[in-house]
């Protein structure tokens, strides 16, 4: 019996958060050309924060987004399977005591904090069930998967197809019971965090972003104007209010960022751990990049 694949609903989930980045974005981008544009003072740091605090939860919706996209329910006459982005849940089906639709409650499930269509993820603690750990992204079609561990929500697109493959798969029985394996993307934080090339790599890149911050933020006040717009030989040259300076910084963590969470994803294969050390090591050389580029503009006489 070759696995089945019962996917869950994606449609609804993949535009509500393809708008909540693209507004994330957006409030982002215009927080950054504003910055640009502006002497220091209260707009100024109300764009700044704007363009901080819409970044900072960017990574979190792609990565939500990213999960969706990927997610996956297979279930064989050995184990259901249960992919959510970088959660993987392999459980044996002899582990499965049952599955049953979360509408045969008598207490309703309560949802995940902060879920979303698309995103309904997290633990909560049921009076009758115990813990209870939501992988799933509609509301409308949660089937619950109980274990002598714990109980798992899911919802797959056909869940009347799922609980028929799971009658006839436990009628088949198991030909080779498979070993039970649970990975979580803390996990992957944790085994990248052992070896000393990558917390050498991590510590630096981020100690350059500090750092950067912490440099423009002292020349910011004291230096009025900087030499940052390109000028050709024979020209005059033109300057900018040292606010700008602040492009840096933002530029270098949000390229930081991103090549952290590239790396992290090649790291799951050992094959691809090569690729992730560069990704990591590209974002540490940016960091030091851009470090020096301030140090040329805050060096160019005016």
């Amino acid at each position: 019996m070759t696995a089945d694949h019962f996917p869950p609903p994606r449609q609804r989930g993949l535009i509500v958060h393809a708008v909540i980045l693209a507004i994330l974005v957006a409030i982002a981008v215009t927080g950054v050309v504003n910055i640009s544009r502006l002497e220091i003072g209260t707009e100024f740091l109300i764009s700044l924060l704007a363009a901080v605090f819409s970044f900072l939860p960017i990574p979190i919706f792609a990565y939500r987004a990213y999960s969706l996209l990927r997610a996956d329910y297979l279930l064989d006459r050995d184990s259901l399977a249960i992919h959510w982005g970088l959660r993987l849940e392999d459980i044996p089906l002899t582990d499965v005591e049952w599955i049953r639709p979360a509408s045969d409650l008598t207490q309703p499930l309560s949802l995940p904090a902060l879920h979303l269509p698309g995103g309904l993820i997290g633990s909560r603690r049921h009076p009758d069930l115990g813990l209870v750990e939501f992988l799933a992204s509609d509301a409308r079609k949660l089937l619950l998967v109980g274990t002598s561990k714990r109980v798992y929500v899911i919802s797959p697109e056909n869940p009347a197809a799922l609980l028929q493959a799971f009658a006839r798969a436990t009628e088949l029985g198991s030909i080779k019971p498979a070993e039970p394996r649970s990975v979580f993307p803390s996990f992957i934080v944790s085994q990248a965090w052992k070896s000393s090339l990558a917390r050498f790599l991590w510590l630096s890149a981020l100690f350059l972003n500090l750092g950067l911050f912490i440099w423009a933020s002292f020349i910011i006040p004291t230096t009025p104007r900087v030499a940052l717009v390109p000028f050709f030989a024979g020209s005059p040259l033109q300057t900018v209010p040292s606010s700008q300076l602040i492009i840096f910084p933002l530029a270098s963590l949000l390229l930081s960022v991103a090549g952290w969470i590239a790396g992290l994803y090649f790291y799951r294969w050992e094959r691809e751990r090569v690729l992730a050390m560069i990704v990591w090591g590209s974002s540490t050389l940016t960091g030091l990049l851009f470090l020096l580029g301030v140090l040329f503009v805050i060096a160019t006489p005016i």
